[in-house]
């Protein structure tokens, strides 16, 4: 950090919440920015509106009484400039459980996004010796290997595409992923 005058520069950090959005397509995440002025009852559909009232739980503190299981519990990486929020974290199992409301398919986003809070874990020093999935409709739970050296660094590369994104190489842009979801009237 840097002092200038009163105030404290801080290197931006990137918000966990947003790595699934940027797998999906780089663009949604900046799509994204410009709704978050807004109230969200203007652009939420039904699954972001389920799933914010599935994390009420988390957020709140009431998914558990346990002493060992943390829960919405802040998340920060100074090594790969990160920070969130993890789901819970069960401290005598060393497990760390992403919820999300339904899963169909795990996708690179979903999994980067507990990558990213398992490398924040770690480099807190709690140790994390099993990762999940759980897909609350169906009540599923999914187990995901701990990431091995190349998946670091795939990881890596991928939180480095989020730091040099440019905005500017997205004119024109249509894709389908961005025209089928909340942020289709965005979409140039």
């Amino acid at each position: 950090m840097t002092l200038t005058g009163l105030f404290f520069l801080m290197e931006s950090y990137i918000q966990i919440s947003k790595i699934n959005d940027f797998c999906f397509c780089p663009l949604s995440v900046y799509l994204h920015s410009v709704y978050e002025s807004f109230n969200t009852s203007l652009y939420h559909d039904t699954p972001q509106i389920e799933g914010k009232l599935n994390h009420a739980t988390i957020d709140e503190g009431r998914y558990s009484t346990s002493k060992h299981i943390m829960q919405g519990t802040s998340v920060y990486s100074e090594k790969y400039g990160l920070m969130g929020k993890i789901d819970t974290y069960d401290a005598k199992k060393k497990t760390l459980v992403e919820r999300k409301t339904k899963i169909k398919t795990i996708r690179h986003g979903y999994v980067y996004q507990l990558y990213a809070q398992y490398f924040c874990l770690r480099e807190m020093g709690y140790e994390v010796e099993k990762l999940y999935f759980h897909s609350l409709k169906d009540n599923k739970r999914y187990p995901v290997p701990l990431p091995e050296e190349r998946d670091e660094k795939r990881f890596g590369a991928m939180v480095e595409s989020i730091k040099n994104f440019d905005i500017k190489k997205y004119i024109g842009h249509r894709c389908h992923k961005c025209g089928d979801s909340i942020y289709g009237f965005l979409a140039w």
